[in-house]
């Protein structure tokens, strides 16, 4: 009876847009030399085979005279990643080798000498896979150790494994300011490379910032070229409230995939697409993440926000209410978290003039098609509107300042349970008679929606937590209306 062949197996995975766990199986036949992968492998993964010879030889592993099949299972699920080098190699090199790696996950790109290297999805994959012990690249496990409640082993070079002896990388902590809620941790980075002391007046539209950031709610800033709108957006992310550990991993992996260098520095994403951007790159699509998922937990910042093309102004409705965004393909369906403060600024005409002391050249009927471009319901996914004007005021206030409040606002709303911004539609607010009959009075004379009403009372709630008022009072509700677009 023949002998039946042996067949050597190791967890990896790829991420495309989700870790999806492929299991590589590698087996030895009689047959005419040779070496296949098969598992609708793309181009990069059947290149990976030349590296793969390369790596071993150089390394001294001398390849049987048979033939050589590498199955990567799902076999239905395209395969794109290089990180499937190592465990591929492994299943080759460890083909007659009783170890038995079934519990750990294996990422890694080969050199041709043997040398292990990271790819951008390791630090995404490591951390949504679900395995607890991993085996990576020597230069990225540092980052991975970050990671709680899982155990990092990592190597140099292919040759490592010849005589495998697995040794735990140690964890590390993080190196930045914390405040502690509930035995929870929240870290911070008290840097502001732009300050606010930079602006000299617009104490409304500072306000409104201070407002934005410490609710996380959606901010609109109109006025004429130079007042400062971009420049408070822009020193918006510095005052944003402090992040949870889980939090700093999503943003650290959404960094990787955008190529950017893992520091786990505490401070909330900031993108800023073009308005002359394309669709699929604000919104993601064939495995690639957008600029709305690389903004989740941070800021979404639309300049000049008009000239974008509206089927992009559109589609951010569902993503700014659901705070999630579901990209379906004819062979996958990819959800990415939209958690986001959506920031945008815009002229109050196409010259840029009206509200400025310089003459404006444009018609009622030019003024009209310009704002037009903005529908009602994006709008009313905005929660603050602000419309500025040029003033002479020299008085400031420090970014330092205004975090300070900012970490008084943040304290109220974890023990809440959610940023003020992002409370369920059920939510019971606390407030006064009197600031409850204000507002019944604009909803009648306004003719205020639901969601209108709804975004009123988290805007004020928000005030209250930056004045520390017990409940929502009749000050708060005037303020937060006045920030309604009219």
């Amino acid at each position: 009876m023949e002998e039946k062949t042996k067949t050597k197996k190791i967890n990896s995975a790829i991420f495309n847009g989700e870790v999806q766990i492929i299991e590589v199986e590698t087996t030895f036949i009689k047959a005419l030399p040779g070496f296949s992968i098969v598992g609708l492998a793309s181009s990069a993964v059947q290149e990976s085979k030349e590296r793969i010879k390369a790596a071993l030889l150089n390394n001294d592993f001398e390849f049987p005279p048979l033939k050589i099949i590498t199955n990567l299972s799902p076999a239905n699920l395209p395969k794109k990643s290089t990180a499937l080098d190592l465990p591929i190699a492994l299943s080759i090199l460890l083909q007659n080798n009783d170890i038995d790696l079934s519990e750990f996950l294996v990422l890694g790109e080969l050199g041709l000498d043997g040398s292990i290297k990271e790819t951008n999805d390791i630090f995404a994959i490591a951390l949504a896979s679900g395995y607890k012990k991993l085996i990576v690249p020597k230069n990225i496990a540092k980052k991975l150790t970050q990671i709680p409640d899982i155990e990092v082993y990592a190597f140099d070079n292919i040759s490592e494994f010849f005589d495998l002896k697995l040794q735990k990388e140690k964890s590390s902590k993080l190196d930045y300011k914390f405040i502690e809620i509930n035995n929870n941790k929240y870290f911070y980075n008290d840097k502001f490379k732009l300050d606010f002391k930079d602006v000299k007046g617009q104490n409304i539209a500072k306000r409104v910032a201070l407002i934005s950031a410490s609710g996380m709610h959606n901010i609109l800033l109109e006025g004429s070229a130079g007042v400062g709108k971009s420049m408070i957006i822009n020193r918006l992310k510095y005052i944003l409230p402090p992040v949870s550990l889980e939090e700093l991993l999503e943003i650290e992996k959404q960094n990787s995939l955008d190529n950017k260098e893992i520091t786990f520095n505490p401070q909330r994403p900031f993108r800023s697409p073009h308005h002359n951007s394309s669709r699929s790159a604000i919104y993601g699509g064939r495995g690639k993440i957008g600029e709305i998922a690389l903004a989740n937990n941070g800021i979404l910042f639309f300049d000049e926000l008009p000239q974008f093309r509206k089927d992009i102004l559109e589609d951010l409705r569902l993503p700014l209410q659901e705070n999630k965004l579901l990209i379906s393909r004819v062979d996958s369906k990819i959800e990415y978290k939209t958690k986001i403060l959506f920031a945008s600024a815009m002229n109050p005409c196409p010259c840029g003039n009206l509200l400025s002391q310089k003459e404006c050249r444009c018609s009622e009927i030019e003024i009209k098609r310009y704002k037009n471009r903005i529908s009602e319901p994006l709008l009313e996914r905005i929660d603050l509107y602000l419309q500025m004007t040029e003033d002479n005021d020299e008085s400031v206030i420090s970014s330092k300042e205004m975090y300070q409040k900012v970490l008084l606002a943040f304290e109220k709303q974890i023990k809440r349970g959610y940023f003020n911004s992002k409370l369920p539609e059920n939510w019971e607010f606390d407030i006064e008679e009197d600031a409850k009959n204000i507002l019944e009075k604009a909803i009648n004379n306004f003719n205020l929606s639901k969601r209108s009403k709804f975004k009123i009372l988290k805007v004020a709630q928000t005030i209250s937590d930056l004045e520390n008022y017990d409940k929502i009072n009749k000050k708060a509700v005037l303020e937060a209306l006045s920030y309604r677009r009219r």
